[in-house]
């Protein structure tokens, strides 16, 4: 195998933007207080800032988003990755932000308020983020730490 240079931090903080600007699903990972570990893919809207989910508040991924207050967010595949890690507010839909359920729509073309009262919403503060595509890009994947953009 032959190891190449990778991405500079520039590339990959602008490669991790358009991702969230372009994908739809994302994988949400998450695990209740026992550590029982959850993993789906949920429709998702980048803000900006945040990434915002919805799903019901019944099932595993919405109480443990609401319970535990953290997750895993990621795109890709094994060689080209980008792994979120967050802090979770959860909204239920009658305090969720107009301009989050705005977007959302428009994004998705769905409400999850007209399905059925149980959805909620979570706002996913990114802490660290981390993008690599291939083994050799090991080295400065953290493009994101404490909350800030190292670039």
């Amino acid at each position: 195998m032959t190891i190449t240079e990778g991405r500079g931090p520039e590339e990959r903080k602008r490669d991790v933007l358009a991702r969230l600007e372009r994908e739809t699903d994302i994988w949400v990972a998450s695990a209740d207080a026992g550590g029982l570990p959850c993993l789906v893919a949920l429709w998702f809207v980048w803000d900006g800032a945040s990434v915002w989910l919805s799903t019901r508040i019944t099932n595993p991924t919405g109480r443990n988003l609401r319970d535990g207050g953290r997750t895993r967010l990621a795109f890709g595949d094994t060689q080209d990755v980008v792994l979120i890690d967050g802090d979770v507010r959860t909204y239920d839909g009658k305090d969720v932000p107009a301009a989050a359920i705005d977007a959302f729509r428009a994004k998705t073309g769905w409400d999850p308020r007209e399905d059925s009262d149980s959805y909620a919403f979570f706002q996913v503060r990114p802490r660290t983020v981390q993008a690599l595509d291939g083994v050799h890009e090991m080295r400065g994947r953290h493009v994101m730490e404490d909350g800030v953009w190292v670039v």
